[in-house]
């Protein structure tokens, strides 16, 4: 037998191994491998829940009203934006949620079973983007969550002839230091890899000015960069007196279906809000440990003490925390605690999570909304204060990082506290000692919600997406 005889078998085998990944591997935008080919075709991916990610909502929306057709990739864990499922050029595709026993709060179990969860995702967008969806011009990938992310979806891209755009909303590095601390020798991988895939997507969007100019001259990133701000989207807006007293009759309904309580415990404060003799504060949060609301409750018990002593003119508080998130239950342990201890007479705290619309309805219902986002980078920036702008809302906020002056102007949309007193002390004065200025800063809160979401879009990424019908 000769050496060429010998050898055939084996070539074969190689020959066959070789055709079968060749054609198992995801077909490829441009009809290099397979048959599909789509000029608007866009996946937007979040590892994340798509109804608490409002933007990539809002990216996928400002897409199909230029004729996009959209593949909306995530963990579909709470309600989807309305017009998302209504419309027909978006078709959303849920992740596979990882097990329980792989999500643990104890750092220790994290270095163990963090591998195993981000193994099970790499799997799991893998198969979602490589195969239950069509090839694509385009992957808009939010940014964080960066690991796995990133990865795959560069090897996606790669082998499909994507072009990747990566939309900033903070860095990844940055919030895995607030668990695991600066030093720590797992956020320096991540920054690393953070950095590293960064550099290779075709361009980027980011929330804020701040940011761009980190990535530009911090990273040294070349690719294009495009800070696209977040805007409200139409459905924040100022609501007219019967509107505002039409939401706030249905109120107490909302806090019940939320908590359990009667009705009773909401109306009579609800009918005083409505009679302008108290308050209503609204704050939104995803229960992260980037907002820190034991700053809330520091302020709301000194605040609640003044007005029952020496300052009887403050009005009652009902305040609505809306949002889901792993550190809610530790809130509202301490919320039960101070209740019974008496340290909120003046202040009723609530938690809700509420639709879209009547999400918008108590933005739009409120006298003042609150921000507890501190920014783990520094330079990106709540969303909430911007739907807040869109309903006319006022908002303070800790402002005590770099990007947040973008956003807001000391005075004229808002006011910023860097601790419990300095939140106590914007209270009282805008409950209290300045009543004018809580009018001054609605009307500069109306003027800065009429930046809207669809005009930002299409001069920032519409330009990108459709260079020849975007203007």
């Amino acid at each position: 037998m000769s050496n060429f005889e010998s050898w055939l078998p084996w070539l074969v085998i190689l020959f066959g191994l070789t055709s079968f990944i060749l054609y198992s591997l995801p077909s490829q935008y441009g009809n290099i491998i397979g048959k599909e080919r789509s000029a608007n075709r866009i996946q937007i991916l979040v590892l994340g829940d798509i109804g608490r990610s409002p933007r990539m909502q809002y990216h996928a929306l400002s897409i199909a009203k230029h004729g996009g057709q959209i593949d909306l990739i995530g963990y579909v864990e709470s309600d989807i934006h309305p017009d998302i499922l209504a419309n027909s050029f978006i078709k959303v595709h849920a992740l596979v949620p990882a097990p329980e026993y792989l999500k643990t709060k104890d750092k220790r179990l994290f270095l163990l079973y963090g591998p195993l969860k981000v193994l099970f995702q790499i799997w799991s967008l893998w198969i979602v983007l490589g195969y239950r969806t069509r090839p694509a011009r385009w992957m808009l990938v939010q940014n964080p969550p960066s690991i796995p992310t990133l990865l795959v979806a560069q090897i996606i891209c790669f082998l499909r002839h994507t072009r990747l755009i990566i939309d900033w909303h903070n860095f990844g590095y940055s919030i895995l230091a607030l668990k695991l601390g600066d030093a720590h020798p797992l956020v320096q991988i991540s920054k690393f890899y953070e950095w590293i895939f960064a550099r290779s997507a075709y361009a980027h969007f980011c929330v804020t000015n701040a940011m761009a100019r980190v990535l530009e001259r911090d990273q040294s990133i070349t690719t294009e960069i495009r800070p696209l701000h977040d805007r409200p989207a139409s459905h924040f807006r100022a609501l007219d007196e019967s509107q505002r007293s039409g939401f706030l009759d249905r109120l107490p309904d909302l806090l019940s279906s939320n908590d359990g309580q009667k009705l009773m415990d909401y109306q009579g404060l609800v009918n005083k809000i409505k009679k302008g003799r108290s308050k209503l504060l609204v704050s939104s949060t995803s229960w992260t440990p980037d907002e820190d609301f034991s700053i809330l409750l520091d302020a709301l018990i000194k605040y609640s003490d003044l007005a029952i002593t020496t300052h009887p003119e403050l009005p009652e508080i009902l305040s609505v925390i809306t949002g889901k998130g792993p550190q809610k239950s530790d809130f509202l342990s301490q919320i039960s605690r101070l209740r019974a201890e008496g340290k909120l007479e003046m202040v009723t705290i609530e938690t809700a999570f509420l639709s879209t619309a009547d999400y918008a309805f108590l933005l739009g219902s409120a006298d003042l909304g609150i921000s507890l986002h501190t920014s783990s980078s520094g330079v990106d920036l709540p969303m909430k204060v911007v739907d807040m702008f869109g309903a006319g809302l006022p908002v303070v906020g800790w402002g005590d990082f770099e990007a947040w002056p973008e956003l807001v102007h000391e005075g004229v949309n808002g006011k910023s506290f860097n601790d419990a007193a300095g939140l106590q002390n914007v209270l009282m004065q805008l409950f209290g000692e300045e009543k004018a200025l809580l009018g001054r800063l609605k009307e500069g809160a109306v003027e800065e919600g009429k930046k809207r979401w669809d005009d930002e879009w299409d001069r920032v990424a519409g330009t990108l997406f459709f260079p020849t019908s975007s203007r």
